[in-house]
């Protein structure tokens, strides 16, 4: 039983300074902050960067890499003697085969292009990042009614993924009877093919930070968190940097704000925004039950403001030019997008474009097709494929979700007739097989089952299992908790549909 003053929430933190969970470590944890040592050994196992530990080289094994080379890779570092580990997509889809060495830095090429500046963007990744703090202070002059009023016009949506209306969860927290509020920004970008909110944190962190204080401001919260991927050691860099160039103005303009930042430990699952805050209180990450939702009891059971990067970035210029001119930046839904593409094109990278462009305009502005273009996935590995006859759809939340797919993290694949799309959906398969967090019985074994049946199409032209694809996909997505289960099907859904040739 946990002690009365345990300090759960350093679990984590001291794991990692124990150098993860190694012989005695957990022991050690124990003692330290009055938790059972069975709950450290859980919450340890749980988080791949702590469960294993140890000198290695971690090459990624998402789609866009092992389109790249991924295996063969692979397979040259073990011949040459170095001890190597497959793992999940590391959010360098642009730099792809990408790898982390034994000291979890980067190893991979040059960073890809992103968009010029150009005055129809609200982000302007290329433009010169502003630590002048004057849309916090044009915030905190105008009143924090004004700001929502302002959002709400904007018709700013989420851009994690679920592209729920900002100005809603803004309101909410606002108005809890709770005086305790709390803002966390959701930095974990972990998705397969999605690597903008990293690119936003390198370019223009004083951005991020900025939309954040707004937040802050708005909701009446004191403290904020920044949950940063544990493999993105650049972009903790880059944080630490600005929020010391960033205290003076929050100091003046809000009385201050502590920020703590809270590093990931490799569990795509704490991308959920539920599971997060499990992770920062230190303990599994795993999804909670909802209701109660964040925006009522988050943090610690507290009021708690929830939202990625790319969302709060947008702010900071809805306060100085207006809702309704971030309103009309969009095509066919409000604002403008970070768009990132990777796979069989020119230039992958980050494009900023009006919300709603097609497939052959983002690949345009990313140089063109590389081969005979068959196939895309428009929003990472939860949005399955589309094929080419598809290629018109505006890239927005409505139009991709008709289709039974979905923009999600506007993480952008393109796939020429190079490759098998029974191959592409078992490297997404796999993914989503190791990343489920377990707690779900139809997600934890139909995600396993569906691997199976796809292995053994591939291995032995064996159909044994694909007459089932559909059912276990129902139960997974009427039985799981989280997104994760009920979307974990959908590449391989969405293959057969589409690729049925490449099953025949």
């Amino acid at each position: 039983m946990e002690k009365k003053g345990a300090q759960r929430s350093r679990i984590i933190e001291l794991l990692e300074e124990h150098g993860g969970m190694r012989p005695g470590a957990a022991r050690e944890v124990a003692r330290e902050t009055g938790v059972p040592e069975a709950d450290i050994f859980g919450v340890a196992s749980f988080y791949t960067l702590l469960a294993r530990p140890g000198a290695r080289t971690r090459v990624c094994q998402g789609l866009t890499c092992m389109m790249a080379g991924a295996d063969r890779r692979m397979q040259e570092l073990r011949d040459s003697g170095v001890e190597v580990e497959p793992v999940s997509c590391l959010g360098q889809c642009d730099r792809a085969p990408a790898a982390l060495d034994d000291k979890l830095e980067l190893v991979a090429g040059p960073r890809g292009a992103i968009s010029p500046a150009r005055d129809d963007q609200a982000m302007q990744l290329a433009a010169e990042d502003d630590a002048s703090y004057a849309a916090l202070a044009r915030a905190v002059e105008a009143g924090p009614q004004w700001v929502i009023d302002e959002l709400k016009t904007a018709g700013l949506q989420g851009r994690g993924g679920a592209g729920f209306p900002a100005h809603f969860k803004w309101n909410s927290v606002r108005t809890q009877q709770e005086p305790v509020r709390y803002v966390v920004v959701n930095a974990d970008e972990a998705e397969p093919a999605t690597f903008k909110d990293r690119e936003v944190m390198l370019r223009r962190p004083h951005l991020m930070l900025e939309g954040m204080a707004i937040a802050a401001f708005v909701a009446g919260a004191k403290t904020a968190f920044i949950y940063v991927r544990g493999e993105f050691k650049d972009c903790r860099r880059a944080l630490d940097r600005a929020i010391e160039q960033a205290k003076p103005h929050l100091d003046e303009l809000i009385g201050g704000l502590e920020i703590r930042i809270v590093e990931g430990h490799g569990a795509y699952i704490c991308g959920e925004e539920t599971a997060l805050l499990e992770a920062i209180e230190g303990r599994r990450g795993m999804p909670r039950l909802k209701p109660p939702y964040p925006t009522e009891a988050g943090l610690w059971g507290k009021p708690t403001l929830m939202n990625n990067v790319e969302t709060l970035a947008c702010v900071p210029s809805i306060v100085r030019r207006g809702g309704a001119w971030f309103h009309a930046l969009g095509r066919t839904e409000p604002g403008s997008k970070l768009y990132c593409i990777s796979g069989h094109v020119a230039r992958p990278g980050v494009y900023e474009l009006p919300l709603g462009v097609t497939l052959d305009e983002l690949v345009e502005e990313a140089g063109g097709y590389l081969g005979t273009p068959r196939a895309f996935s428009p929003g990472g590995a939860s949005s399955g494929f589309l094929p080419m006859s598809e290629r018109a759809v505006p890239l927005d939340f409505g139009a991709l979700a008709k289709l039974g797919s979905m923009m999600g993290s506007a993480g952008v694949v393109v796939l020429n007739d190079t490759i098998d799309m029974a191959q592409a959906a078992r490297w997404q398969q796999i993914f989503f097989e190791d990343e489920s967090c377990g707690q779900c019985a139809p997600c934890r074994i139909g995600a396993r089952v569906q691997r199976q049946a796809v292995d053994r199409w591939i291995d032995g032209k064996n159909r044994s299992g694909l007459a089932q694809v559909e059912e276990v996909a129902w139960e997974m997505n009427e039985g799981s908790i989280c997104g994760l289960g009920m979307v974990a099907s959908l590449p391989l859904q969405s293959a057969m549909k589409y690729f049925s040739e490449d099953f025949q």
